[in-house]
C-alpha cells in the first residue's frame, strides 16, 4: 500500500484522524477525545492529541504530507486566530507545534469545514457542482465556500465563519461573545438548548418522563424520539429545521449558491432535519420564482470528511 496522505478534523469535542492510499480511499483511522487544557504556547495539548494519532496511524517516522482542519478562523499563513469552540488553542502555530512532535512532517492547516468542502467536492455530495456551500453542524457550525470551483478563503483567510451570522440579536450568548448567533440554533449544541427550551415550557412531556428530569434531556434523545414519530419530538425537529432554513436564505441573498451540502454530527438525523428545512426555506429565499431551485443535500462523506478534505489539501488533490 502506498500512504498518500493523512488529515486530522479537529473537533470542539473529537479528534478524526485517517490515512489515505493512492487512491484517496480511506485504509486507516482512529478518535481520541479534544484537548481543552489551557497550555503555554496555546494549542499544546491538543497538537500532543494530533501526534499521538498520528503515531498510531503512520509510526513516528514515516514522512507523509499531513492536512490539518481546525475549527474557527485560520489564517493563510495557517495560524488559528480565534477559535470559540476550541478556546485553549487561540492564536496557536499549530505547524510549529507539530513541527517539534514529528519533526520533518510536512504539515497543512486549513479550516476545518473548509476540508470537508474540499471533501464533498471532490467525492460526496458536491461532485460536479462549482458553486455551493458546505455547512457543518457539529458542536457549532462551520462553513465552506465553493465560487466557480474555487474554494474561498477571503482577504485574511477567515471566510466561511457562517455559524456566526446573527440571526437573533437578543438570543442567547454564544462562545464567540455575541448573542444569537446561527450555530446557537441550528447545532448539535443548538438542538440540544432547543430541546431543554421546550420541556421546560412543558413541550417533550413524554421525554421528560422517560429521562427524569428537563436537564437529562439531549439533542439525541430529541432525534431518535422524533424517528420513532414521536409529535412533541418532531415539533422540535420542525423548529431546528426553521432555523437551518433562515440561515441558508442568508446565505443564499449573498451568495447566489445552487446547492447547500450538509454535514457533521447532525447529519445522523439528516433525514428529518433537512425535509423541514426544504419546506420553511421554499418561503424565506428572496425571488423564489426568479431563481433556480436550491438544493439542501446530505454529505456523503460522513463524520470523516473534514479528516479526508485536509488530506487532500496537503497532498495537493483536492479538485
Amino acid at each position: 500500500m502506498t500512504v498518500l496522505a493523512a488529515g486530522v478534523d479537529v473537533g470542539g469535542t473529537k479528534i478524526e484522524a485517517v490515512v489515505l492510499d493512492e487512491r484517496g480511499t480511506v485504509v486507516q483511522r482512529t478518535r481520541h477525545a479534544t484537548a481543552h487544557v489551557v497550555t503555554t504556547p496555546p494549542g499544546s495539548a491538543t497538537a500532543d492529541v494530533i501526534a499521538q494519532a498520528l503515531d498510531e496511524l503512520l509510526g513516528p517516522n514515516v514522512q507523509v504530507p499531513v492536512g490539518l482542519g481546525l475549527p474557527g478562523m485560520m489564517t493563510v499563513s495557517g495560524r488559528l486566530a480565534y477559535a470559540p469552540n476550541l478556546q485553549s488553542a487561540n492564536g496557536a502555530d499549530f505547524a510549529t507545534l507539530m513541527a517539534e512532535r514529528r519533526p520533518g512532517q510536512r504539515v497543512v492547516c486549513v479550516n476545518d469545514a473548509d476540508c470537508a468542502a474540499v471533501a464533498e467536492h471532490h467525492a460526496g455530495a458536491a461532485r460536479g457542482f462549482d458553486n455551493f456551500v458546505m455547512v457543518t453542524l457539529g458542536t457549532g457550525i462551520g462553513g465552506g465556500i465553493f465560487s466557480h470551483g474555487q474554494l474561498v478563503r477571503g482577504h485574511s483567510g477567515f471566510a466561511g465563519e457562517i455559524g456566526h451570522m446573527v440571526v437573533d440579536p437578543r438570543g442567547p450568548r454564544c462562545p464567540c461573545g455575541q448573542r444569537g448567533c446561527w450555530e446557537r440554533f441550528a447545532s448539535g449544541a443548538g438542538v440540544a438548548r432547543l430541546a431543554r427550551e421546550a420541556a421546560a415550557a412543558g413541550r417533550l412531556p413524554e421525554l421528560v418522563r422517560r429521562h427524569g428530569d428537563v436537564e437529562s434531556i439531549r439533542g439525541e434523545d430529541v432525534t431518535l424520539a422524533a424517528a420513532e414519530g414521536l409529535p412533541e419530538a418532531l415539533a422540535v425537529v420542525d423548529e431546528v429545521g426553521w432555523w437551518l432554513a433562515l440561515g441558508v436564505a442568508n446565505l443564499a441573498a449573498i451568495l447566489d449558491m445552487n446547492l447547500v451540502v450538509i454535514g457533521g454530527g447532525l447529519t445522523t438525523a439528516a433525514s428529518l432535519v433537512l425535509p423541514a428545512a426544504r419546506q420553511h426555506l421554499a418561503g424565506m429565499v428572496e425571488g423564489e420564482g426568479a431563481r433556480p431551485p436550491i438544493e439542501l443535500r446530505a454529505a456523503e462523506c460522513g463524520e470523516q470528511a473534514g479528516a479526508i478534505g485536509a488530506a487532500l489539501l496537503a497532498s495537493g488533490t483536492d479538485d
